[in-house]
């Protein structure tokens, strides 16, 4: 190659070497953010799993996020124990209750027509409901009013029934309730004596209060009321539950933060040491968990929780399935 040629190549790579050498600040910045950091999602309701509960939620498909599903410790009061809560932020979260006066269904026929989260069983049942039934601001089937050892001769007993009800003003709270031959349901701050003879009304067993309620479930007996126990089953007349026995339970209740906690155990030798709780033992567990108000509902074989219309506990119905039952109660 020429000298001249030579000379010619060279200052054709004169601008490129520039190039290379300049410390323009104008060069534009990279165009996309930095990846964050992924962070652990944050546990909703810590302190129930510092008692020793895990969060489950992996375990039953998505759930919203203001609903969790915990599983007990192996041990609950002492005992062997298989045990699941249902924690909605009522917030958000919807309370429901489904059945009627008559005809009785399995959770998972109430499921498949509803689809809500989480479905518990409700309230005692015989061909029909024998619990409260309230909804959509209406009764739907009040608590039964009369009970007594011998339909014959007597004596009758009328006593006041638990209930758990979201009231219209958006609280929550435990009660007693009775409806009147009026068909006017009075519920009470405190519970009939035991085997009262005394049909309740507006002045007895205390001030009696018209219900206004959005939604309710009736059961028994009444756990907690303004975080005390009560655990009524004698005032109630609800020795056919076994209170004292260890048995499967079913239970609501609701906390100062308004969460609502849906709560089921296993029973009856289902799984082998698992017996089951006694409703003292379901009221101190409600009210460790931070439940303020809390009733029992039916327990034995009827006990059965879904979540996103999956069975939790393995029920105990002699038929090997989930009960027909008369009502049910939802999350979503």
């Amino acid at each position: 190659m020429s000298t001249k040629k030579k000379m010619l190549w060279l200052l054709s790579l004169l601008p490129f070497f520039i190039a290379c050498g300049d410390d323009n600040t104008d060069i534009p910045d990279w165009p996309w953010a930095e990846p964050e950091t992924p962070t652990e999602p944050v546990e909703a309701n810590p302190d129930i799993v510092n008692l020793g509960w895990t969060n489950v939620k992996d375990t039953y498909g998505t759930l919203p996020e203001h609903i969790s599903v915990y599983k007990s410790p192996e041990t609950l009061e002492g005992k062997k124990a298989i045990a699941y809560i249902a924690v909605g932020d009522m917030n958000q979260a919807t309370f429901g209750v489904l059945g009627e006066k008559t005809g009785l269904k399995k959770p998972k026929e109430f499921y498949e027509g509803n689809n809500s989260t989480i479905v518990i069983n409700g309230g005692f049942f015989y061909e029909g409901s024998l619990s409260l039934i309230w909804r959509n601001g209406e009764m739907v089937c009040k608590n039964n009013d009369v009970t007594t050892e011998d339909w014959e001769n007597g004596p009758f007993w009328y006593p006041v029934l638990a209930a758990f009800c979201e009231m219209n003003d958006g609280s929550f709270k435990s009660m007693w309730t009775y409806t009147t031959l009026s068909n006017v349901t009075y519920w009470y701050s405190e519970p009939s004596p035991i085997k009262s003879e005394t049909t309740p009304d507006e002045n007895f067993p205390s001030t009696g209060t018209v219900l206004n309620a959005k939604t309710g479930i009736g059961g028994g007996p009444v756990l907690l009321l303004d975080g005390n126990i009560k655990n009524t089953y004698e005032e109630e007349i609800l020795s056919d539950i076994g209170a004292t026995v260890n048995r499967p339970r079913s239970a609501i209740g609701i906390t100062n933060d308004k969460k609502m906690i849906l709560f089921v155990c296993e029973g009856d030798g289902m799984t082998t040491g698992v017996a089951g709780m006694t409703t003292e033992n379901v009221a101190n567990i409600m009210k460790t968990l931070g439940c303020t108000d809390a009733i029992n509902l039916d327990g034995g074989g009827s006990s059965c929780m879904l979540v996103n219309g999956q069975e939790t506990i393995k029920t105990s119905d002699s038929s090997g399935d989930e009960r027909s039952v008369a009502s049910v109660v939802t999350l979503k």
